[in-house]
């Protein structure tokens, strides 16, 4: 059973061209947020009720963005996650006991909160 993972920003990430398929997939495959190319060649995922652009630079070495994703089971949605190649860090930033939700790293190092939001 998949656990129903959403988006909680917009945001455009600027990605390196040796990592941007592998972060395609990602979002694609692991996450399974949905697709939209209206403003082609742009490739970009529905992202709660706003866009995720991902945006492919050459010469690039990094890509840095933060992003939330939200789900009303968060344990499970961390575990799927991690399955499809997403990196464990809760120790980039203490959220606290009782916190219902944890850190992860996508293919590029892009810092994710996935958490169960209190008004779920």
């Amino acid at each position: 059973m998949t656990t129903e993972i959403k988006g909680g920003f917009n945001i455009a990430m600027k990605v390196p061209s040796h990592q941007y398929e592998a972060v395609l997939a990602f979002y694609r495959d692991v996450v399974k947020l949905p697709p939209f190319d209206d403003k082609a060649p742009a490739k970009g995922f529905i992202l709660g009720p706003n866009r995720l652009w991902i945006d492919e630079v050459p010469g690039y070495t990094q890509a840095e963005v933060w992003l939330e994703l939200f789900t009303d089971d968060h344990r499970s949605a961390l575990t799927q996650l991690e399955a499809g190649g997403a990196v464990r860090c809760d120790e980039i930033e203490d959220l606290g006991e009782g916190f219902r939700g944890g850190w992860i790293m996508n293919p590029a190092n892009i810092v994710h909160l996935v958490r169960t939001p209190d008004a779920w």
